[in-house]
């Protein structure tokens, strides 16, 4: 994409009525869906409060006291409401938006039942790949051209669906899996969806942007609670279920087009490595985490305190500051991606992502070990500290700290 012949192409667009159109289609969606989350919360806390439907701290847990966790009912409604409020400008998504909403109302009871009761694994995967192949099959929505990644373009039908449905059921978990601190997944997903809504908002795809601000809108309304001391509320795995399917139709569908209409100014000839980046804390961490579980001989599905938002608390941070950490690793890392990605062929591109990831899991490793050393009574910490970190990275000692 030229940056020149984009500003060109926006300045254009902003005199076409069509455009301005769906640009005010967007802005009021955000906005309803926004004022539909703050004044549905309030009467989902209260109704948590009084029936106890609460979640209360474990060794797991950031927070001290029993706290809401039903906080996804809220976005699922802001979403229908604001989505389903105004008339469709465009017919090219409308019937893959609308199956969206099926496969989301499909994981909302899922979550529902999962936040109340718990659900076997295989059956929660299932209820993941169930949407998924919905949206694939129906919708006709698949990942069938690689962009030259390898040497890659076209793919058969087969690998089509499995790739796609790879996609589906691991962003779906990634999202599911950073929800450990206050507004973590929200504020991950409020950039993703915005991101991805502007590129569908330029193209004139107005049913995907408008379904993409509506998501950033409830999401934001959300937080407004998830970071409050006197009224929080969690999203649940209701909520983390519902953001990562959506967020998967965005990615997978932005890159679907992109193959569609490769040579109009808008589009990119890396989408695969463009949708990674925009959700990039997710999908890394999530890598990270089951690679460590692995490695350690456990289940790559069994839980701890391993993801890095617990170990960036375990070193003093707030939630606030761990968030805004890790939303700022991901805004950094799609800007600077947009500004240096010219003339870097796929195949490269994978492996500078494939060496962050390595940047990533070193990160991990020292933050891991001064959260150890950091525990130690303060009057021996200025003493041990750097011969606990000499040590650490001593044979067999680095997986303690992984």
């Amino acid at each position: 994409m030229n940056l020149e012949l984009l500003l060109s192409y926006i300045q254009n667009k902003l005199a076409d009525d069509l455009f301005q159109l769906g640009l005010y289609q967007c802005m009021l969606s955000f906005l309803v869906a926004c004022f539909v989350a703050v004044v549905s919360i309030p009467v989902v806390i209260k109704i948590s409060e009084l029936k106890f439907l609460m979640e209360k701290p474990g060794h797991r847990s950031s927070h001290k006291t029993a706290t809401p966790t039903f906080g996804g009912i809220s976005i699922f409604a802001a979403i229908l409401i604001s989505y389903f409020l105004w008339p469709a400008i465009d017919q090219t998504d409308i019937y893959r938006t609308n199956l969206s909403i099926v496969g989301m109302s499909i994981l909302f009871f899922i979550g529902i039942k999962d936040d109340m009761v718990g659900i076997d694994p295989n059956k929660k995967i299932f209820f993941q790949v169930l949407p998924s192949l919905i949206l694939i099959f129906f919708g006709k929505l698949r990942i069938d051209y690689l962009y030259g990644i390898f040497g890659l373009y076209h793919i058969n039908d087969v690998f089509s669906v499995l790739i796609t449905c790879l996609i589906f059921i691991t962003i779906i978990n990634a999202i599911n899996l950073i929800d450990g601190i206050d507004g973590l997944a929200g504020g991950i997903s409020t950039l993703a969806s915005l991101t991805f809504g502007s590129w569908f908002l330029l193209t004139n795809h107005f049913a995907m942007a408008c379904l993409a601000f509506t998501l950033a809108g409830a999401l934001i309304g959300f937080l407004r609670f998830n970071f409050s001391h006197t009224s929080k509320i969690f999203m649940g795995n209701t909520g983390s279920l519902i953001l990562g399917f959506l967020l998967s139709f965005f990615a997978v569908r932005f890159i679907n087009l992109n193959n569609s209409f490769r040579f109009d100014p808008t589009s990119f000839f890396n989408a695969p490595i463009v949708a990674i980046v925009i959700l990039i804390v997710p999908i890394f961490d999530t890598l990270r985490v089951f690679l460590v579980r692995i490695m350690a001989g456990r289940s790559p599905f069994s839980a701890d305190r391993n993801h890095m938002h617990h170990i960036m608390i375990d070193n003093g941070l707030s939630h606030a500051a761990a968030t805004a950490t890790l939303c700022a690793v991901s805004l950094v890392n799609t800007v600077l991606f947009f500004l240096f990605h010219r003339d870097i062929s796929n195949t490269v591109s994978l492996f500078i992502l494939i060496g962050m990831f390595f940047l990533y899991m070193a990160v991990g490793v020292f933050l891991k070990m001064r959260a150890r050393v950091r525990a130690i009574d303060k009057p021996r910490r200025k003493g041990l500290y750097l011969s606990q970190l000499t040590n650490a990275f001593s044979g067999r000692n680095i997986l303690r700290y992984l």
